[in-house]
């Protein structure tokens, strides 16, 4: 079969389809009109000789046959799509809209102190931050990146690791002097707990304490669970009970008078990533921001 043009950029079309999951948004996404997507797609079909998208009045799906030919052309496309970005990019500065989305920590501790010096290095970049606690779909929702505490998460993203934060134990001094100051970490079962939720399993944390190889898990528990660290440490500030903070706050957690309860059984660590899309090479925009957050990580 001869090479015909009109096919490469039907494999744009019908990607658009499948990543936006209707014609409508994949008209939208390429500025046509949907019978002009319509029309491409089945200038497709017609070249390639089998139908690819199911059409139903709630939804547009592949055919097997369509599914295992975008399987294969995928990655030549996304490989074209990465030459011309790498070239584009290799003698440009960052520029356009860039949206990330970030947990309130990350914002609080690594990027609002140091917004003004990112962006003051990059004049041509508008930036909006979405502060969430869960990293979601970066692609559907239209992220160019996200920066998130916790275990790395299954995803096709690109993920690079900033730094692994130590978890401390707390409490106030106006606590301490009311409930008594436990002397080993599983003493806590028997006080009041300020209890912070897992984004991934709507539980709250697992209280781990690690001091060489040895680690213990203790069970805690207590009347008030959050997913604000903020209102955690305001909490504990407050006297109503032993909070487990990440040393990133340290110096705020000491301003407020907090007490480091068990520096021998500190060793446990919390991770950091930052999460892209998976790119070969991404924009420009992309890579200033990435290396932007390793800098304030450090």
């Amino acid at each position: 079969m001869a090479f015909d043009a009109r096919v490469l950029s039907g494999i744009g079309v019908l990607t658009a389809v499948v990543e936006s999951g209707s014609f409508v948004r994949a008209a939208e996404a390429l500025g046509l009109t949907q019978s002009g997507v319509s029309r491409a797609i089945a200038r497709l079909e017609e070249r390639v000789g089998v139908r690819l998208f199911q059409r139903t009045a709630r939804a547009v799906v592949l055919t097997e046959e369509g599914r295992q030919f975008h399987e294969k052309v995928a990655p030549l496309l996304s490989g074209i799509e990465n030459a011309a970005s790498e070239a584009a990019d290799a003698s440009s500065a960052p520029k356009g809209r860039l949206r990330v989305t970030v947990d309130a920590l990350v914002s609080r501790t690594l990027i609002g102190p140091r917004v003004s010096t990112f962006l003051a290095a990059n004049p041509n970049l508008s930036l909006e931050i979405v502060v969430r606690d869960r990293l979601g779909d970066l692609v559907a929702d239209r992220f160019d990146a996200a920066v998130r505490f916790g275990e790395l998460e299954p995803s096709a993203l690109i993920a690079r690791k900033l730094l692994e934060a130590r978890v401390m134990t707390c409490a106030s001094p106006a606590y301490l002097a009311e409930r008594g100051r436990p002397s080993h970490p599983r003493d806590l079962t028997k006080h009041e707990c300020i209890l912070f939720r897992d984004p991934r399993t709507g539980r709250p944390f697992e209280w781990i304490f690690q001091r060489g190889a040895k680690t213990l898990s203790v069970k805690v528990s207590g009347r008030l669970l959050l997913n604000d660290s903020p209102t955690q440490i305001a909490a504990c500030a407050g006297g109503h009970g032993i909070a487990q903070p990440l040393d990133l706050e340290f110096h705020g957690l000491r301003e407020l008078g907090l007490v480091h309860l068990f520096p021998n059984w500190a060793e446990e660590r919390f991770p950091l990533y930052v999460y892209y899309p998976s790119r070969l090479q991404p924009p420009a925009k992309v890579r200033a921001f990435v290396e932007f957050i390793v800098g304030s990580a450090r």
